[in-house]
């Protein structure tokens, strides 16, 4: 299992050693990611699917931080990868040691292969990430201007509740 861990935590890395600078995703997205969070941990929702919210929840403080950091003025070497390690760390490493993740019983198929939770924050955060840069592509082709009202809202959380209802079906 620690194996596994590993490997996905190395694909993770490779994942955020190739981002670009960070482009800060609105606060209504963050509090409908962490409304999400909730909600889902309230109704029994499987692991998989909380982990998708968790990941975006991570994604989006990590650009708020990040875009902190550039209002302030605050530069140092290895800025975002310090970051966005600080905050996975955070957030894994705790629920790890507690059992909540790691647990053999919390596994995506019965070889127990992967852990839902982790599985989860890993989808959750690329797409939440892709959402997010999606829209910035697309802003930026239209001269700077949204296609739609809440274009920035509607984008990066599409896809985790796109997500949400695929990995509902696929843990049924």
């Amino acid at each position: 299992m620690k194996k596994i861990f590993l490997c996905l935590a190395a694909l993770f890395g490779i994942f955020i050693a190739f981002t670009e600078k960070a482009l800060a995703v609105c606060p209504i997205c963050t509090i409908a990611v962490g409304a999400g969070v909730g909600l889902s941990r309230w109704l029994g929702i499987d692991d998989s699917i909380t982990g998708l919210w968790i990941g975006g929840l991570t994604v989006s403080i990590i650009t708020w931080t990040l875009s902190w950091f550039d209002k302030k003025n605050i530069k140092f070497r290895g800025r975002t990868i310090i970051t966005i390690l600080g905050y996975y760390s955070l957030i894994v490493v705790p629920l790890y040691f507690m059992g909540i993740m790691g647990n053999p019983l919390n596994t995506l198929c019965a070889c127990g292969v992967i852990d839902k939770l982790l599985l989860g924050i890993i989808v959750g955060s690329i797409a939440f990430w892709f959402g997010a840069s999606w829209y910035y592509y697309l802003k930026e082709k239209n001269q700077g201007r949204a296609y739609f009202p809440f274009q920035k809202v509607v984008m990066p959380v599409s896809p985790l509740i796109l997500l949400s209802i695929i990995f509902y079906f696929l843990t049924k």
